[in-house]
């Protein structure tokens, strides 16, 4: 396994982090099948764990935290915060109220005194994000956490909270947790040199596109819709959708390329994530021992500029073929006011 320093905080992480979303109710919800999976990428030389508050609604955190029972100094432990949980209009957000709330529930879950790692989920352009980072730094001050990032940040986000943070004197964002995969490589437009600007690290999830590049899925074949990755997201895996075709094309193309080397899709798809200069780590999400296997098969493969030219001709470096962040939009698209002028200004026009 190698292993690259996370962003200035000098903390040495494994290239591929052991992403933890498919433990519990929404994935795997045997307990112990999933502390085996953990305890295996531990054996492997993983000593990166990613998990969040909301997956599967505080028990991934849970099952992190018994599997990291006397091996918790080993390990550099990352989660997040944002998404709702629970009923209520405060439960969810960046707020200073909800995230001192919340850490102190994922401490608890998670079965440790301090977090390596915490990232706000998701932005919320209703918190000023002074107040985030003053909440966040505050928490560091007091040993709850070592250092924060953010996830699925735009580029102009992070700029703007480095510039914020430098200008009032608060603890800054060390990483960046984009989507990342050779069907979705949008964050090498600016999202990817932004961080690099600012020596942030890099943590990229969904390498197997969600389960697209998990081999499993080929044009022509049926594809489950209702269970699995398929079923978190069937509109991504309907081959009968005009949008999709772009993606079954280009998998076709990267099945064959993996043939040539002599590897697997999914071994490919992990390799490719893990060689741009900008990522520090790799999150690889297995919800089965199977799954993990087949990932960390990959561990050592590196791509060398032929094979990445290739790539280059099947996805153009900087484009998505879908949008691989389904959970968020940016107001300036998800509020129609934002977009149209008010009907009484159109009309005098």
């Amino acid at each position: 396994m190698r292993y690259r320093t996370l962003g200035g905080t000098g903390i040495e992480v494994s290239v591929h982090c052991l992403g933890a979303m498919m433990f519990g109710s929404v994935g795997n919800p045997d307990h112990d099948d999933c502390v085996r999976i953990i305890h295996t990428a531990l054996d492997e030389g993983i000593n990166f764990v990613d998990t969040a508050d909301m997956y599967s609604a505080g028990e991934s955190e849970e099952i992190v935290g018994k599997a990291l029972a006397g091996q918790r100094d080993d390990v550099v432990l990352a989660t997040k915060v944002h998404f709702p949980i629970g009923d209520g209009p405060n439960t969810g957000g960046n707020s200073r109220r909800w995230i001192v709330r919340e850490v102190e529930e994922s401490l608890r879950r998670l079965r440790t005194d301090w977090i390596d790692l915490y990232q706000i989920h998701r932005p919320d352009h209703t918190t000023d994000i002074e107040e985030t980072l003053s909440a966040l730094t505050d928490l560091v001050r007091a040993g709850k956490i070592r250092a924060f990032g953010c996830s699925t940040f735009p580029a102009e986000d992070v700029v703007e909270a480095y510039h914020v943070s430098t200008a009032r004197g608060l603890y800054r964002f060390r990483t960046e947790q984009p989507p990342y995969s050779l069907l979705a490589r949008g964050i090498e437009r600016s999202v990817l040199p932004t961080c690099q600007r600012l020596g942030m690290g890099v943590l990229v999830w969904s390498p197997l596109a969600s389960g697209f590049l998990s081999g499993k899925v080929r044009r022509g074949q049926p594809v489950d819709l209702s269970a699995g990755r398929a079923g978190l997201n069937p509109g991504r895996f309907d081959e009968s959708i005009p949008g999709n075709a772009a993606k079954f094309d280009a998998l076709e193309k990267l099945v064959a390329l993996a043939a040539d080397l002599g590897c697997t899709l999914p071994e490919l798809a992990v390799a490719f994530s893990a060689a741009h200069p900008g990522v520090t780590s790799v999150i690889v999400g297995p919800r089965t021992m199977d799954q993990l296997t087949a990932t960390l098969k990959g561990a050592s493969l590196t791509l060398d500029d032929a094979v990445l030219d290739r790539i280059d001709e099947i996805v153009a470096p900087g484009e998505d073929l879908y949008r691989a962040d389904g959970a968020w939009l940016p107001p300036s698209l998800a509020d129609v006011s934002r977009r149209r002028r008010p009907a009484t200004e159109r009309s005098a026009a």
